[in-house]
């Protein structure tokens, strides 16, 4: 996650992930090279290649075939995990029939995460001796924490037993380490947002989009609260979203406000609009290509390629110019069915059954094809890289990780789904696309982010939260008591004190 400014510092940001890479393999290796420890964050300059070391690990959400937005997709009801066929992906494959098993499951789920979360523990235990003022060691302190907090909330919400980790570990305390209780894995996120809240400046400026503000910090906490097992937290949700959200549909005191139209939301060049609240920035500048794709070299946003039609041709006048992708993530006949009178449908879903059907447009339907493809992150010609970087692994559209219409539908949810301010959320959001005012009601704000977030990889967790994947996952093998969450990687059980979550078998 970084910005033009972050770009500049890419050389030093390779020499800080060499420093603080948390894999055990990188522990039983004598460190090379000048930039060690003891000589390393002894400036600014280094402290501020540091945090963005950590905030590299927000490309998660939407860079790398194993990104967190594809992947929730495939689980849900709205998608098939779709791609090439019933074995490209066996991760994805896994999730979105249930078949997910601790050795098909992309161990980068829960590592690439904990790495984020080393890196900020390292982080944190330098910054004291840097030599810089002390309001910047406070701003970075706050980023750090409120980095930690969302890297823990996305394993907690993944995996539910997970290690607490809030210092750095010597190599052979990786082997002892214990799983946590969910509970205080949601007080440590709580307590470190609640201190980076505090400290975090309420705006950035352009040449700073893409770092935590206290907005983004707030929003964050608040989805937190309402999450949050104890299961008596709403108040707290809905004190911390009604100061993001403002008066609906105006502007808020951090400067969200709704986006005029909906479609503008995925135009590529609209980035960190007044809409978004937490977002992760890509370039097609990286020159990432095959062998080094995987290599955390790549910062071009994959869904792009992953969710574009297989060998598509443009035929008529009324297809959109489109490159080939590998047709991950199709809609399913049931969704379709849910959306297609809603004004958000073009914006949502590409219908490539009825371009074809009309001899508009042709396309090789890849694995579960339904001819329903998801258009917000399917890319233009316009969009194709003509750098030195392979095209498919270098599309700049960035992603969100929050925007105000989910904080205003979470709000009105964390309000119990009625009242005055209920309603005029769930108002907001409907009226921006042209919909009517319907009654205020939990069933009604689960419809809405249905609709309104398709495609943007939050409807499995919303379903396990509302409890209601077992009914709504049930032809899709999902089973209750196990499916909520993944089977922890098989290589994290090895040698270590990790138990495996149940239902999955070692």
């Amino acid at each position: 996650m970084k910005t033009i400014k972050f770009k500049s510092l890419f050389v030093a940001i390779a020499m800080v992930i060499t420093l603080v890479s948390c894999s055990k393999d990188f522990l039983e290796v004598e460190p090379k090279g000048t930039n060690l420890e003891s000589n390393y964050y002894k400036n600014e300059s280094q402290a501020f290649a540091g945090l963005v070391a950590v905030y590299d690990i927000m490309n998660k959400n939407s860079g790398g075939f194993d990104n967190m937005v594809t992947m929730m997709n495939a689980g849900s009801d709205d998608h098939y995990a779709g791609g090439g066929g019933a074995t490209d992906g066996a991760g994805i494959q896994g999730f979105s029939n249930y078949t997910l098993n601790p050795t098909t499951i992309s161990g980068s789920f829960w590592s690439d995460h904990y790495q984020g979360i080393y890196r900020a523990n390292y982080l944190l235990t330098k910054l004291s001796d840097v030599p810089m003022d002390a309001s910047l060691i406070a701003r970075y302190t706050a980023e750090c924490k409120a980095l930690r907090a969302n890297y823990y909330f996305n394993l907690v919400r993944m995996f539910k037993n997970i290690p607490l980790i809030t210092t750095p570990l010597a190599g052979s305390e990786y082997y002892t380490v214990l799983q946590a209780t969910p509970a205080a894995i949601y007080a440590q996120m709580e307590k470190d947002l609640n201190e980076a809240i505090a400290v975090l400046p309420a705006t950035v400026p352009a040449e700073e989009a893409g770092r935590f503000t206290k907005g983004a910090a707030r929003a964050l906490l608040g989805k937190i609260y309402l999450y949050d097992p104890a299961g008596d937290k709403k108040a707290l949700a809905a004190t911390e979203l009604a100061a993001v959200n403002g008066t609906p549909g105006a502007t808020s005191q951090y400067g969200y406000k709704l986006l005029t139209n909906y479609k503008d939301l995925w135009v590529v060049d609209n980035k960190y609009n007044t809409e978004s609240i937490l977002e992760v920035g890509h370039t097609n500048a990286s020159s990432a290509y095959w062998g080094n794709w995987g290599g955390g070299a790549a910062e071009g946003n994959i869904i792009n390629t992953m969710c574009g039609p297989r060998n598509y041709t443009k035929i008529g006048a009324s297809a959109p110019d489109l490159p080939s992708g590998w047709s991950f993530n199709v809609f399913t006949q049931a969704f379709y069915d849910v959306i297609k009178t809603d004004p958000r449908f073009g914006a949502t879903v590409l219908d490539l059954k009825a371009l074809s059907a009309a001899n508009q447009a042709s396309y090789i339907g890849g694995y579960q094809d339904t001819g329903y493809f998801l258009n917000k992150f399917i890319p233009r010609k316009a969009d194709v890289t003509t750098g030195t970087g392979e095209p498919v692994l270098n599309y700049r559209q960035n992603s969100y990780v929050i925007r105000l219409a989910d904080t205003y539908l979470l709000e009105a949810e964390a309000l119990g789904g009625t009242g005055a301010r209920a309603q005029a959320l769930l108002d907001a959001v409907r009226a921006r696309v042209g919909l009517a005012s319907t009654p205020v009601s939990l069933a009604a704000i689960k419809a809405e982010r249905r609709l309104e977030l398709a495609g943007e990889g939050h409807r499995f967790f919303d379903l396990v939260r509302w409890g209601d994947a077992a009914t709504a996952l049930a032809s899709r093998g999902f089973k209750a008591g196990k499916n909520e969450v993944f089977p922890i990687p098989y290589k994290e059980l090895q040698n270590t004190l990790i138990v495996q979550n149940p239902g999955y078998s070692n």
